[in-house]
């Protein structure tokens, strides 16, 4: 697996992309490549790295693994590519929201890069999903990576919003130092979670107003 990823990104993670569990991911993500239909294409799998340079992060937000619908997922977690309509009903949601707190519209597509061009690191904690199969790469060792990535945002940067949305996103409160960083935290956006306090929870208002807390540019949602 050629790992295409931003300079700020490759200084942090240098280590990380030597270790042998890496070489092991990387073998696993490669076969099923060559085996089966997987997202996102493998040149989009580190896009949210691309997107989002190390030091321009402000806010994370964290997903669990592609949208596994084909042409959907491109790197980027809640995001579809430009031409995606009608959009998942997570993303949905997460613009109702935006809406009902901010008053800004509902867009005319579902790409997110305009956020991770702002700062916000939209990482999903397993980066590639067969597609029809949610979940379906959960084991290959993704996970570890990802903490890797989130104990890298937290040991080397301050002031950092995360935003931790579901139990699965929760769980890694863990390695985030509180003293050190924000965290705001609800229910899943899904259709199946969202009545039960997304909807309502302004966390697009609250992480801009923790941004501008410490003088730093706030998100364009």
């Amino acid at each position: 697996m050629d790992v295409n990823i931003e300079d700020s990104w490759k200084d942090v993670l240098k280590d990380e992309f030597e270790k042998p569990y890496f070489a092991e991911l990387a073998e696993k993500v490669k076969q099923a490549y060559s085996t089966g239909d997987v997202w996102p294409k493998g040149s989009h799998i580190f896009n949210a790295f691309d997107k989002c340079p190390f030091d321009k992060l402000k806010v994370v937000i964290l997903g669990q693994d592609p949208f596994p619908t084909p042409g959907h997922a491109h790197g980027l977690c809640f995001s579809v590519q430009d031409h995606v309509k009608p959009y998942p009903k997570s993303l949905i949601n997460i613009f109702k929201e935006i809406e009902s707190d901010l008053g800004t519209p509902i867009p005319d597509n579902g790409n997110l890069e305009r956020w991770a061009e702002q700062g916000v690191f939209l990482l999903n904690t397993v980066l590639t999903v067969n597609a029809h199969q949610p979940n379906s790469h959960k084991d290959f060792g993704w996970e570890t990576f990802t903490n890797a990535v989130i104990s890298a945002i937290n040991n080397n940067l301050e002031g950092v919003v995360f935003m931790l949305w579901g139990s699965q996103a929760q769980k890694k409160i863990e390695l985030i130092d509180t003293n050190k960083h924000h965290i705001l935290k609800t229910v899943h956006p899904s259709p199946l979670s969202a009545y039960r306090g997304f909807f309502g929870s302004k966390h697009f208002s609250k992480a801009n107003e923790l941004l501008i807390s410490q003088s730093i540019q706030p998100i364009n949602w």
